[in-house]
C-alpha cells in the first residue's frame, strides 16, 4: 500500500482519520462539501483535500488533529 502524501506511515494516516471521524461523530461540521454520510469517509476526504493537519507530540508519540478555527478555511 502506497503512503499518503504528508504521512510517515499508513498507521498514522489511520489514526488521524479515526480521530477526525470521532470529532465528526461528536457534531463537528465537515470541512469539505460531500455527499458521504459516514464520518470515516468524510474524514478521509478532508485529509485528501488538505483540510486536516496533524502534529506529532514527541513526548507521547501521538498525533494531534488540528482543524481550522472559526472563520478560517
Amino acid at each position: 500500500m502506497k503512503l499518503k502524501d504528508g504521512f510517515d506511515s499508513n498507521y498514522r494516516y489511520i489514526l488521524v482519520a479515526a480521530r477526525r471521524a470521532r470529532q465528526l461523530s461528536g457534531g463537528a461540521p465537515p470541512l469539505v462539501d460531500t455527499s458521504a454520510r459516514k464520518p470515516c469517509k468524510i474524514a478521509q476526504q478532508e485529509i485528501d483535500a488538505g483540510k486536516i493537519q496533524f502534529i506529532v507530540n514527541s513526548k507521547a508519540e501521538r498525533a494531534v488533529v488540528e482543524t481550522p478555527k472559526a472563520g478560517e478555511k
